[in-house]
Order: C-alpha cells, then structure tokens, then sequence
C-alpha cells in the first residue's frame, strides 16, 4: 500500500510539473506572438500615416481593407523551432497544446514527382488536420499508383479523424500509413480506443514516436538553422509509457 501511495504521490507531482511546464511556454509564445503583434502595429501606424498624408485633410482611406477568411489549417515546409518543441513535446499532460501538427511524407514510387514532403497545422476552427490531408496533399489520387503514406504528429487522431482515415484507407487499397505519435490523444476514452482498434484494422500501423523519431522530425521538418535537438528530460520515460498504452490498446 505505502508503494502504491508512493506511486500515486509521484504522479501527481509529475502532473503538476508538467502543467507548470506547459504554461509557463504558453507565457513564452504569447509573449513572443505580442512582439511580433506590436512591431506589426507599429509598422501599420506609420503605413498609416504615410496614407493619410497622401489621401489629402480629410485621412479617409482611398482602399477598403480586405476582409480575411477564418483560419483553419495553415500549410508549409518546416516547422518554427519553438513550436516544434512546445507541440511535438511528448508529456503526458498536455495542458496548452490545442493544436494538431502534421509532418508527412509521400512516396509515389517511380513518378516524376515521387516524393512529397511538408507539413498541417489546425486550430480545429474546421477540418482537422488528418481529414485535410487527403484533400490539400493529395488532391488528385491516382488509383494506379502505389502510395507510401508517413505521418508524424503531435498527437493521435480523434475518434471522429480516426474513422475517416479508416474509411479511406478501405476504399483506396493502394495507399499503405504508417502513423507516428508524439502523445496518445485522450486515450483512456473507449471511443478514442475503438477508433485506434479501426484504423489498425484498416491496415494502418500506429507508433509512438521513439527519441531516434524526434531527432529525425527535427532534422527533416523543422527549421533548425543546422543546431540539433536537445530531447527534454523524460522523454524516453514517457515514449515507454504511451508505447505500453498503445499496445495494450491494440493487442
């Protein structure tokens, strides 16, 4: 009993470390994002001014400002340092991580364009990043080619996400996933269990992300300016902890 109180103890500070951890980066991005917010401000204003001294006394502006869609899912190349370290961060608490990132990479064998590469980003304001994959990255599916699918992200797909890439990978035999997860999204509801179960039916192999797995992301998707990745403290501890979970779930 006094292990087992021990264990329990330890958890909890864990959690609370970590929650401590994940706001304090939280601070750090929004600061950072207030930065570039104020220089923004600050380069309007004197945009500003410049046009209200061309458009004469009266400073009514000459153009109508654009009004910009909702964000939903932001597609690149590679991945800012600072984020790839605060979303791809494997802990078990995630607190203040409400994005979903997704590294992929496409081999269409022998094609004249084989090989894709980049990355998604959502806020889910609307598709989800695993949904807008197969319509953004792969548009025009051809049911002759053979598809090599690899995706890293931040964390495992939702029920609703899992499904959908089920039904997909039944229709398009042709398409062979591999999926690699920083973290197991909310994996101790039945449905998220019932949605890993079907995507493993589906064909698809499912993965934690190894501390090799983060290294290669790094290298691969993020602009690191040539500096390796410092893997944080635990991160073994806690790919040993969600790979035990995964398999559990799955066997």
């Amino acid at each position: 009993m006094a292990d087992k109180s021990r264990s329990v103890t330890r958890r909890k500070e864990k959690k609370e470390r970590e929650s401590a951890e994940a706001m304090k980066e939280v601070k750090n991005e929004g600061e950072k994002s207030k930065r570039e917010k104020d220089r923004g401000e600050k380069d309007k204003g004197e945009v500003s001014s410049e046009a209200e001294a061309s458009n004469g006394q009266n400073g009514e502006p000459q153009v109508e400002p654009m009004d910009l869609p909702p964000f939903e899912i932001i597609a690149g190349d590679r991945i800012d340092p600072f984020v790839f370290k605060f979303q791809f961060k494997n802990v078990e608490y995630s607190s203040g991580r409400n994005k979903t990132f997704l590294c992929y990479l496409v081999d269409r064998g022998n094609t004249p364009d084989g090989l894709l590469r980049g990355y998604l980003e959502d806020e889910h304001t609307g598709p989800h990043v695993e949904e807008a994959f197969f319509t953004q990255c792969l548009p025009h599916y051809d049911p002759a080619v053979k598809y090599t699918v690899t995706w890293y992200v931040s964390s495992s797909p939702c029920s609703a996400c899992a499904a959908k890439i089920a039904e997909v990978l039944k229709v398009r035999k042709n398409i062979k996933m591999t999926v690699f997860a920083a973290r197991l999204f909310e994996w101790e509801e039945s449905e998220i269990q019932d949605g890993l179960k079907m995507l493993q039916a589906a064909g698809c192999k499912l993965r934690v992300m190894k501390p090799l797995d983060f290294s290669y992301t790094w290298d691969t998707f993020v602009e690191h300016e040539d500096q390796p990745l410092n893997l944080w403290e635990d991160c073994k501890d806690n790919y040993e902890y969600y790979h035990e979970k995964l398999s559990d779930i799955l066997q």
